[in-house]
């Protein structure tokens, strides 16, 4: 078993990557947290504990509804995005200079880091305000032209590597990239969402933002 298990080259003993890949499956891991070394993650652990966590939190969790969760996100999504704020593609005073410093690497490794971690969903207080948005969510409004957010985002809204994960974020965080969107000040992501941005009122964006923090 101990065979099967570790192999042994150059650097010493080394884990047998289809081990690994069996062990981080029956572990609930994410796939794309193995592209990165355990000392690539460790150094992310490293820098979430140094800066990270003061808005995010150390598990991701982030308890300010002003700043992303991102426990559960796309590892590619995380790397990109921090990659457009330090080359300034993503406007922010507060991320620009959290990333200047990062190398592509790290990015890759927070990236891993966070999407491994768990987020669970927001309970919903309002069940009339929940059934708007579920109705916008899933089906969109064919009235002002609105597609579904499902229909990029997945009927549950994992999103992908290239579209982020929505379920289980905070509503005011949803409400703030919408607006962004809308106003053209966030424009380093798909286009399509400054149309979809536009067609949204604002009963439909709150709606929507509440009912996003229900998935799980």
């Amino acid at each position: 078993m101990m065979n099967k298990l570790f192999s042994r080259d150059k650097r010493g003993i080394q884990l047998n990557r289809k081990s690994i890949l069996s062990l981080a499956m029956l572990a609930g891991l994410s796939l794309p947290a193995l592209a990165v070394t355990p000392e690539e993650l460790a150094r992310a652990e490293e820098i979430v504990g140094g800066r990270c966590f003061l808005c995010h939190g150390l598990e991701g969790e982030s308890a300010s509804p002003v700043f992303p969760r991102l426990a559960g996100q796309h590892s590619e999504y995380i790397a990109r995005q921090l990659a457009d704020f330090k080359s300034g593609k993503r406007k922010s005073d507060t991320m620009k200079p959290q990333s200047e410093e990062l190398t592509p690497a790290e990015m890759k490794a927070l990236g891993a880091f966070f999407e491994a971690k768990q987020v669970g969903p927001r309970r919903g207080r309002d069940a009339e305000l929940l059934a708007v948005g579920s109705y916008i969510f899933k089906r969109g409004n064919q009235f002002t032209g609105l597609p579904s957010c499902a229909s990029c985002h997945g009927e549950k809204g994992l999103g992908t590597p290239q579209l982020p994960r929505l379920a289980g974020q905070h509503p005011r965080y949803i409400e703030d990239q919408i607006k962004q969107f809308n106003k053209r000040e966030r424009t380093n992501d798909n286009a399509v969402m400054h149309t979809i941005a536009s067609k949204l009122s604002e009963l439909e964006t709150h709606a929507v933002a509440e009912y996003i923090a229900t998935l799980e």
